[in-house]
């Protein structure tokens, strides 16, 4: 039977080869009409929406130009530019039996050979015969024609709409598709024709819709993305966030020209506002001057939480003003009335937060903090009674061993820790939890607490976000420390510890924030026995922990910490990966001074641009493998075994190096320690040149050994340079 023979090309198993024709292409666009969404959902949906639809046009074979996306709290939108209008078609290479098995000795196919064929959907006369690396073996080769992208399209945007997932979402029809809200209406186009699609049980159509008051929700016919932008835009609808933004910005800067006020500048409310609007319109209202008499922070906190409205400064003095910008979805003649209707809500609302306010002045902190026994902290770790307890006394453990003999500053940490949590049960903090610390500081000083105690109790949750604003004060770094320290000693203890993505209690953010205190605030110390303190005083409580006690639940804690110190090293100054490990290798049994560890490795890093770093440690690697891997007596140096003057140079500028290096080791100067071990490169590269370090005589061998061991303690004192990773090594 005769068979199609193809001679040196290996085989490979299910090959595609992407033929070269370039398909014509046209414009999709696809709108998912839909109740208002809450605008903390939209920002993910619409990325979810661009990477998957990049996703299955790839796997569909569907090539594109561009993918964007629009949307407001009713509408997520996908463009795609340059869709071709089919599939590029491919070719599949299957391998299957030798050609041994697949004939029998007459030449004709076996059974292998047919069910290899069958189960290819091919003809047996169409298998093909190719020479590979194992011999010759059979191939099925199939041509698969791609599929038009309307038909493919048909398929994949159904799913497209059905896979988009939200931290909630719901049912409402027979349907069973899950949203964030019931979806009312889907557009779908491509090349200006309606795609014959059903989605959530809608069928698509050309049509969106405006506007729900400027435009009357009525339906609205569209061609393409261009008409689409357009048509909305004259029925009340801005679909491009960023256009939302910027508009926004503008109105925002117009108002704040006309009255000579300034913005209290809010990204995370700017984004609000971009969200729930179709039609951005800022107005300005003002509320009575009587309530600036509360404190700042409730007042903004109130107008962002409760309204999303942006407070204002004056211009010149940078106080609070009985003012707020608001952004209404809705633009009439007449804004007067949305004005006054936004200013009614508001009074409300900063009338409870003065009765709430003045309510919580009438209890004082230290009365207030007797009722944390009633408040748990952790179902595994007893109440916040005993959480400020041992926070207090790891403060003021801090305090001491930070600035010893300062006893004024270990008073005001240890009085600080004590009413630290009392806020906690506060009318204010309860309405308003982002204001806890800065609330207690605020009672701390009606109560007559010092400036400092009230302080430190106001920044004892900073650095609230990874890069966000640290404490100001010595007070509130040691008690922002300290009420850290606990958590993560607190719930490593029992066994609560991050894994993968998932860090309910926020422990690396607890972690982060340490380190960046450390570093950022200048702290030099020894954080390991603050680390063991905390340990300790969570254990005196009893509850019951893992198995690990001892050095090994210490090294756990310090591993976490060192985790973030090569998240900020990597992230903060850039460093190599190596670097980092070759300084915190050795750390982990030594004092933990994160300050001087952040030292190092910059001083580290500055030193591997030299041109002479890369030869200097592929000499030091040499030399490094040969003392670990060869056996010897490690008896000290002895000169006058030496057999060539590059021993005798060798050890005298290890010798002279390491005086030196121990001298700017000690005054912190790490840029010159490093000069010491370069300045080690011509003595290393002479010995190795000159002699052979494996020597017949046993003791010479012995005596090289040992010369180099010197030269790899030198080079492990400062760090593990094992880890440095150079060409050549």
């Amino acid at each position: 039977m005769a068979m199609r023979k193809q001679a040196g090309r290996p085989g490979i198993k299910l090959k595609k080869t992407v033929r070269a024709s370039a398909p014509a292409v046209a414009e999709l666009l696809l709108e998912i009409g839909v109740e208002e969404l809450p605008y903390h959902f939209i920002v993910p949906a619409l990325a979810s929406l661009k990477e998957s639809a990049e996703r299955l046009f790839r796997d569909q074979r569907l090539a594109f130009q561009s993918i964007r996306t629009l949307g407001t709290p009713r509408r997520l939108t996908v463009v795609v530019e340059g869709l071709a209008t089919g599939q590029t078609s491919i070719v599949k290479e299957a391998m299957g039996p030798s050609k041994t098995v697949a004939f029998d000795q007459a030449g004709q196919p076996t059974r292998a050979a047919m069910g290899f064929a069958a189960g290819q959907g091919v003809a047996v006369q169409d298998l093909q015969v190719r020479q590979t690396p194992k011999g010759e073996y059979l191939f099925a080769v199939k041509h698969e024609k791609g599929q038009s992208a309307t038909s493919v399209l048909a398929d994949v945007l159904p799913r497209l709409v059905s896979a988009l997932t939200f931290p909630k979402a719901m049912k409402w029809n027979e349907t069973g598709v899950r949203f964030a809200r019931p979806v009312r209406w889907v557009l779908a186009l491509y090349g200006g024709v309606v795609l014959p699609i059903e989605a959530a049980g809608i069928k698509a159509s050309d049509r969106t819709r405006g506007h729900r008051v400027v435009g009357g929700g009525k339906w609205l016919s569209v061609r393409d993305a261009a008409s689409y932008v357009k048509i909305l835009e004259r029925q009340g609808v801005i679909v491009d966030p960023q256009r939302r933004r910027q508009l926004i910005q503008e109105q925002i800067a117009t108002v704040c020209s006309k009255t000579g006020f300034r913005l209290n500048e809010d990204e995370a409310l700017l984004d609000q506002a971009v969200y729930t609007t179709e039609l951005p319109s800022s107005i300005i209202g003002s509320f009575k001057e009587a309530y600036l008499d509360v404190p700042e922070e409730i007042l903004i906190t109130s107008m962002k939480e409760h309204q999303g409205f942006f407070s204002l400064r004056h211009k010149q003095t940078g106080k609070l003003v009985a003012h707020f910008i608001a952004v209404a979805n809705n633009r009439v003649k007449d804004m007067s009335l949305i004005r006054e209707g936004n200013e009614r809500v508001l009074a409300a609302r900063l009338a409870d937060a003065k009765f709430f306010f003045d309510e919580d002045r009438k209890v004082k902190l230290a009365d207030r903090g007797k009722k944390l026994a009633g408040v748990t902290f952790h179902q595994k770790l007893g109440t916040m009674e005993q959480k400020q307890e041992r926070v207090r006394k790891l403060a003021g453990f801090i305090a001491a061993h930070l600035y010893p003999g300062q006893d004024e500053l270990r008073q005001a940490c240890d009085r600080a820790a004590s009413l630290s949590k009392a806020d906690l049960l506060s009318g204010i903090v309860g309405e308003f939890p982002e204001l806890q610390g800065i609330m207690g500081g605020e009672y701390a000083l009606h109560d007559g607490e010092s400036a400092a105690v009230a302080q430190a109790i106001r920044e004892q949750y900073l650095p609230k976000a990874i890069e966000g604003e640290l404490p100001k004060t010595i007070e509130g770094q040691i008690l922002s420390l300290a009420d850290r320290l606990d958590s993560i000693a607190a719930f490593f203890h029992v066994g609560i510890v991050p894994t993968g993505s998932e860090d309910p209690f926020a422990l690396r953010r607890h972690a982060t924030a340490i380190v960046r205190i450390m570093l950022e605030c200048n702290l030099r110390t020894d954080v390991g026995p603050w680390i063991e303190h905390a340990r300790t005083l969570v254990s005196d409580h009893g509850f019951k922990g893992t198995p690990d006690t001892g050095d090994q639940g210490r090294r756990r804690i310090v591993e976490f910490l060192f985790e973030r110190v090569r998240h900020y090293g990597r992230v903060v100054h850039l460093l190599r990966d190596d670097v980092i490990e070759a300084v915190l290798k050795p750390a982990y049994d030594k004092p933990l001074d994160l300050v001087d560890l952040g030292q190092k490795m910059k001083a580290l890093e500055a030193v591997t641009r030299k041109p002479e770093f890369d030869p200097l440690i592929v000499g030091f690697k040499r030399a490094h493998r040969l003392v670990e891997k060869e056996q010897w007596t490690r008896d000290p140096v002895d000169p006058a075994k030496f057999q060539h003057a590059v021993e005798s140079v060798l050890q005298q500028v290890v010798t002279d190096e390491r005086g030196r290096m121990a001298a700017a080791m000690s005054a912190g100067d790490y840029h010159q320690a490093l000069e010491a071990l370069v300045r080690l490169k011509p003595a290393i590269d002479a010995f190795f040149t000159a002699v052979m370090v494996n020597a017949d005589d046993k003791v010479v061998r012995n005596n090289r050994l040992s010369l180099l061991k010197e030269v790899d303690d030198l080079f492990m004192a400062f760090a593990d340079f094992s880890q440095i990773v150079v060409q050549g090594s």
